[in-house]
């Protein structure tokens, strides 16, 4: 005899203090929840609508230049702190979690066109219109160095662990902070470069984009430039992927980004469109699955690395043009740069809670994620997790762009099909002058409405009339030659003059 005895974990059944809730049990097999799909979808449902509900990511803004914000960089060792340079030649050191700027002075005449930090973070460097390279040490009192070129700097970027940075400008150069003149230069071309930025992984390789819609690869140990490609217009900005070494997203004047691998940019990977205007600036994520582009149409976008199209987009009514984005390096917030002179600060996931959260919120939080994931393709959750409110200026250049963009296929698809009929015409008016030099031998020809099909060709003698009948249609006729009888001809003739006259239109008969 069996006996079976019900057996019960203390740990799973017992709370460990009174404050604790009781623990239920649950029998998860699927025979005894036939309805747990449809509770599932609905609570997806409800996920998704209280996401939008909750999506405000904007959190601050810094006020305090009197310019327009065109570049920033982030601290590499302090999540809080970053930098801001101003078209009036002020570079701000900014305390995000205190909203409090540390250090403020005007360093250059003119426009700041590139700051960054050195890898330990001791030191920063800029650059500007005055043909000057900035270098201060950071402590309690600033101290600064000054370096001189022969020409205005477009921007900076310093090599991840040597003690070297690399300029932009009419020319590329490589610089030591401990020389007054620089160790190397780089060119390829006489435009000037807009953009320099070295590779995160590859660190001895750096990219380049110039006015001349170049985009050019460099490595320091090389005495020249390794590759060059130029795509139909400028771009603006450049940024590799932190954690695909080959990778880059370019930011194009064409309204679109482009994402590339250096070891094949014949052909783009990805396009990534839904800006209105030129983007002016991008920047990756740490974990390199996303980036944030900044756009001339006043607005942020968020984009996936391997989608077309924007998850996200960010606006308020007073922000202008925007420059600079920086992705921050705890990949939580994001800092953008625009015209009016404001620095605002952004949640990555617009409807993701600030501060600390329970376990039970963490746990609820994930499981909402998962439904979603798993609910994503219902017509229903899809319309409700891509719904966004743009500006009318942007929902209308939007538009616009659409019917450019589906008049200008149109029109192409036209004269690719004007192109076509002219060639199939041309081939059918070849094929004509050879039939009426060969009376009387049997031959095929392409028709121009149908190519594909075989016409079998026959020539009466007392019409002159050139009959054409469709092989498959009229297998049982032969062509009539001089060995045929005269009441054979008289027949077919006649029928040739009826065949004529029927399908005239056809395209069969010619006389």
């Amino acid at each position: 005899m069996k006996v079976k005895v019900l057996r019960r974990d203390e740990d799973q059944v017992v709370r460990q203090s009174k404050h604790d809730l009781p623990r239920m049990q649950r029998n998860t097999a699927p025979e005894l929840h036939p309805f747990e799909a449809a509770r599932e979808y609905k609570r997806a449902l409800n996920s998704v609508k209280l996401e939008r509900v909750f999506a405000k990511p904007f959190i601050c803004s810094l006020d305090g230049h009197r310019d327009g914000v065109y570049c920033m960089a982030s601290h590499p060792k302090k999540l809080s702190q970053m930098l801001s340079g101003s078209a009036d030649g002020e570079v701000r050191l900014w305390d995000l979690s205190s909203r409090t700027c540390l250090f403020n002075r005007e360093l250059h005449k003119g426009f700041v066109h590139g700051v960054c930090f050195t890898p330990l973070g001791e030191h920063f460097l800029s650059v500007g219109q005055d043909k000057t390279i900035k270098i201060c040490t950071l402590g309690e009192e600033v101290e600064q160095t000054t370096l001189l070129g022969k020409s205005f700097f477009k921007d900076i970027s310093y090599h991840r662990s040597k003690d070297v940075f690399v300029t932009g400008g009419p020319e590329v150069e490589l610089w030591s902070p401990h020389r007054a003149d620089p160790i190397q230069t780089l060119t390829w071309g006489h435009d000037t470069t807009n953009c320099t930025v070295f590779n995160m992984v590859e660190t001895n390789i750096f990219a380049s984009t110039a006015d001349d819609r170049s985009i050019t690869l460099f490595d320091i140990r090389a005495s020249k430039p390794i590759r060059k490609i130029k795509l139909e217009m400028r771009s603006n900005r450049l940024c590799w992927n932190p954690q695909e070494a080959f990778n880059f997203t370019v930011a194009n004047e064409d309204h679109n980004c482009y994402t590339f691998d250096m070891r094949k940019m014949k052909r783009a990977l990805m396009a990534h469109q839904d800006h209105v205007s030129a983007v002016m600036d991008i920047s990756y994520s740490p974990t390199g699955r996303e980036f944030a582009t900044a756009s001339y149409d006043c607005s942020l976008r968020i984009f996936d690395h391997r989608s077309g199209h924007s998850r996200e987009v960010y606006h308020t009514k007073r922000m202008q043009r925007v420059f600079c984005v920086k992705w921050a390096n705890d990949n939580k917030y994001i800092t953008s740069g625009s015209d009016e002179t404001n620095i605002r600060v952004w949640k990555a996931t617009a409807w993701e809670k600030i501060g600390t959260q329970s376990a039970r919120q963490r746990a609820a939080s994930r499981y909402g994620e998962k439904l979603k994931e798993r609910f994503k393709h219902h017509p229903e959750i899809r319309r409700i997790s891509r719904h966004r409110h743009v500006p009318k200026a942007i929902y209308n250049a939007r538009r616009q762009k659409h019917e450019m963009i589906q008049a200008q296929r149109r029109r192409e698809q036209n004269l690719a099909h004007t192109r076509c009929d002219d060639e199939q015409e041309r081939t059918a008016g070849q094929g004509r002058e050879e039939e009426e030099g060969e009376e009387g031998e049997e031959g095929t020809w392409s028709h121009p409405i149908c190519p594909r099909g075989r016409i079998h060709r026959g020539v009466t003698m007392r019409t002159g009339v050139a009959l054409h009948i469709p092989r498959h249609t009229h297998t049982h006729m032969h062509t009539i030659t001089q060995a045929h009888t005269h009441t054979h001809i008289l027949a077919h003739a006649s029928f040739a003059c009826i065949f004529s006259c029927c399908s005239l239109f056809s395209g069969y008969v010619h006389i």
